[in-house]
């Protein structure tokens, strides 16, 4: 499902204008991004948690060039679902 399926089924359930349904959702998103960014985690009561996870340092290889290098630590972020989604997604999907 893309943002603009979500937007359209949003405006169809609520009866509210696919514009205003598109500002919001895309409020949603940049408040998730800049407050990830900001080291912050956010947490969505039965949907789940935009978390930070970092990562250790570690050594790769470039097997192109027969190399190691050192990869450094780092964060990423990471989206863990919550039980009762994780639940329902469950026992929709065979």
């Amino acid at each position: 499902m893309t943002k603009a399926e979500i937007v359209a089924e949003v405006a169809n359930k609520t009866g509210v204008e696919k514009i205003a349904v598109q500002s919001v959702v895309e409020t949603m998103m940049e408040t998730i991004k800049s407050s990830m960014a900001n080291g912050e985690n956010v947490y969505l009561r039965g949907f789940g948690s935009f978390i930070i996870k970092e990562r250790a340092e570690k050594t790769g290889r470039n097997i192109s060039k027969n190399t190691t290098i050192v990869i450094p630590a780092h964060k990423i972020p990471a989206f863990k679902p919550a039980k009762t989604f994780m639940t329902e997604v469950k026992s929709k999907i065979k």
